[in-house]
């Protein structure tokens, strides 16, 4: 029961159908809050949640991201009031200063692109305008428009690696590259990432590693984040569990790194079953790099 119900929770974070924009509106504003990473004192090798009362709360929030030039920080939430549908958050650093907005309702799960100009949303994106601000939804193209990607990223050679998830709660890692100006058609990850449960990748923007989440044998219990290094030849090592100071008993998943390379991001349920509270961690990348394999 408890492992169909975090694929549930896989599924409402896919958001196939389209969510309606609604109005900009601005939400909590803290004159003294400024400095890098909303404000926050950086962790060291023990995860802490991040910037509690501002965005961890003992509600839902998931999926933190920043921009490449760190002035932006995206994630979701659930509203104080349980009856309003979930939110997609903005935090902007604007002359020093940080200011939260509220863009719309859950578009998918944001990540912004290593060049800054694409926030993909699952198999939907926006692109960067001339004035800063973000168009409107756009549809990627086939065939990755028909497929029930929960979450895409991308490195900065446009490779997207993206998870599939099917209709008997399993899903596979994909990955396509991009050559001569289009996407390859999409190749599924050897089976060692491939396990019948890997989700939410994220992939280096030099594509050195990647990270997932995963229900596997030799694991803490329920989801844990692995990764895999890219080997000399070009192959994808076998995936290593970032072990117990990220992985517990219970569920973590959707992990990202900040694009300065020091930080990793990550989502653990800290309520019952029922994901009622889901919050957003960071720990110093250092954990990862020291399983980096010695060539």
């Amino acid at each position: 029961m408890k492992t169909k119900q975090v694929l549930i929770l896989c599924i409402l974070l896919t958001l196939n159908s389209v969510v309606a924009q609604e109005t900009v509106k601005p939400g909590a504003y803290d004159p003294n809050l400024s400095g890098p990473y909303l404000g926050q004192k950086p962790p060291g090798l023990t995860p802490e949640p991040f910037a509690p009362g501002l965005v961890t709360t003992q509600r839902w929030e998931y999926s933190g991201v920043f921009s490449p030039d760190m002035k932006e920080f995206y994630f979701l939430r659930q509203p104080a009031d349980s009856s309003e549908k979930q939110e997609f958050v903005v935090h902007k650093n604007e002359g020093n200063k940080w200011q939260e907005t509220v863009i719309s309702s859950r578009q998918g799960q944001p990540f912004v692109s290593p060049d800054g100009k694409t926030m993909h949303l699952g198999r939907r994106f926006k692109e960067r305008q001339k004035n800063g601000e973000w168009s409107e939804l756009k549809r990627l193209e086939s065939p990755f428009d028909s497929l029930p990607i929960m979450r895409l990223t991308a490195s900065s050679k446009g490779t997207y690696f993206f998870d599939e998830f099917k209709r008997d709660f399993t899903g596979d890692i994909r990955y396509s590259r991009l050559v001569n100006g289009k996407y390859e058609a999409p190749r599924l990850l050897h089976k060692g990432i491939n396990a019948g449960g890997s989700f939410h990748p994220f992939i280096a923007p030099d594509e050195s590693y990647l990270l997932f989440d995963s229900k596997r044998e030799g694991g803490f219990g329920d989801s844990d984040i692995y990764v895999s290094f890219r080997q000399q030849n070009g192959e994808w090592g076998d995936p290593i569990n970032l072990g117990d100071k990220i992985n517990t008993e219970a569920w973590e998943a959707s992990a990202s790194v900040t694009p300065d390379g020091k930080y990793l991001f990550f989502n653990r349920n800290m309520g019952s079953e029922n994901y009622e509270n889901v919050d957003i961690f960071w720990i110093s990348m250092q954990v990862v790099e020291n399983l980096r394999p010695q060539n």
